[in-house]
């Protein structure tokens, strides 16, 4: 049983632009909100049961078409479908059979307290028929999650899409980039570039920050100014077709990198390219984040961050006030997308098909232990987006530069903030 995603209030009575629950829209397609689809089988065949709004002349006249009962039908392939009103009548004689419901307790409490009531009312109906009810509750993702993992076909073509806008996002904010602008400005030009290349917004707040803001790991204020001499990390990526991108690159605001800066910047991506070059399938995550930080430890010892043996650093966990975060995360309907959630996402085997993120960082918050004084206040972070395929991995943003020279050409040849 999925839920459709509850509408999010953005202020007194208006709500924010509808996103569909990820697990709903992998399974139906459906894209309304206020709808519930039941999955089950009847014998060995599988069916679809969808409560969805009713038509509504008015109500729509306000917020657009609502396909229905019947549009549920023809258009989605429903089995049955209802009105949304009809659920609690109705679950519990689809309840009746099953012994075990998927579900996600505790997301929403009147959807809760909902389900619980179908299922005292499914074992009243059960007793009478001599069969079973759900006795067991599962969260949908100890199953949906090992589903997503794998992208089909067409799955990957709209991560090449999502990842094409981002990227495109991602190069027009560098090339606007300039001191004395606002790290609003680029917000608005990366806003801007999702659009315009055919997603539908950001995927996730976008993270603009500069100088010390770059230490911020979620930053998302975006409203100080660009410094000359400061860097400046952007991790941003679309919404396309339901998908997400996700990149992070780094720059100097000026278009040149300091000697300091540079050293830290090339750091971050050896490690991230030394990550990459360690996919492939059969390996895991874990394998992958613990090149990226051996790499770190040994660009942090170069920078004369650190001393000592480069694995008793790791084991000790030397490198965590540098670089506190994890090297890659799962991407698809969710930035964060769904896993198993019976094993660590670290010791997942990799196979063709899997999309994730490389993001490798160095952070050197201001008043940070061991932290050298000429370093303090830089952070950095470069990512990208992989597929696994077959014999290694494939960059699904390699069109973003990252080498050094390469951003140095790009930052500030464009026109500027899209509001000249």
């Amino acid at each position: 049983m999925l839920p459709a995603s509850p509408r999010a209030r953005m202020a007194h009575d208006i709500t924010y632009r509808y996103r569909p629950d990820p697990n709903l829209y992998y399974l139906t397609g459906w894209e309304e909100p206020e709808s519930v689809a039941v999955l089950r089988l009847q014998g060995d065949e599988p069916t679809l049961t969808l409560f969805v709004r009713p038509r509504d002349e008015l109500a729509e006249t306000w917020s657009g078409r609502r396909l229905g009962p019947q549009g549920a039908i023809e258009n989605f392939g429903a089995d049955a479908a209802y009105p949304i009103g009809d659920l609690s009548a109705k679950l519990p004689e689809l309840l009746v059979g099953v012994d075990t419901l998927h579900f996600a307790l505790g997301r929403q409490r009147p959807m809760d307290d909902l389900v619980l009531a179908a299922v005292e009312g499914a074992r009243r109906l059960a007793r009478k028929e001599r069969t079973v009810f759900p006795y067991t509750i599962v969260h949908p993702e100890a199953h949906l999650g090992a589903m997503r993992l794998i992208k089909d076909d067409d799955e990957i073509a709209a991560l090449r899409r999502v990842c094409d806008t981002t990227a495109a996002a991602q190069l027009a904010a560098m090339r606007a980039c300039r001191p004395g602008m606002n790290e609003r400005d680029l917000e608005a030009e990366l806003d801007y570039a999702f659009r315009r290349h055919g997603g539908v917004g950001p995927a996730n707040p976008s993270i603009v920050g500069s100088g010390v803001n770059a230490t911020v790991l979620h930053y998302d204020r975006n409203d100080a100014p660009l410094r000359d001499g400061d860097l400046v990390l952007v991790d941003a990526g679309a919404d396309q077709d339901h998908y997400k991108g996700d990149i992070s690159r780094t720059y100097p605001v000026n278009g040149r990198f300091t000697n300091r800066q540079r050293q830290v910047y090339e750091v971050v991506l050896e490690a991230e390219l030394a990550a990459i070059r360690a996919v492939a399938p059969g390996t895991t995550l874990g394998a992958v984040h613990h090149v990226a930080c051996r790499r770190l430890i040994d660009g942090l010892m170069a920078l004369e961050v650190l001393a000592g043996d480069p694995e008793e650093l790791l084991s000790q966990s030397a490198l965590a006030p540098f670089y506190p975060h994890q090297t890659s995360h799962w991407l698809g309907l969710d930035v964060h997308d769904a896993a198993p959630l019976d094993v660590q996402t670290a010791d997942i085997e990799l196979k063709p098909g899997m999309v994730f993120t490389i993001e490798p960082g160095l952070y050197f918050p201001a008043g940070a232990e061991g932290c050298p004084a000429d370093l303090a206040g830089l952070g950095v972070r470069i990512e990208d987006d992989i597929l696994v395929t077959s014999t290694g991995c494939e960059v699904l943003t390699s069109a973003v530069p990252k080498a050094v020279e390469e951003v140095e050409r790009e930052v500030g040849s464009g026109k500027g903030p899209v509001q000249e």
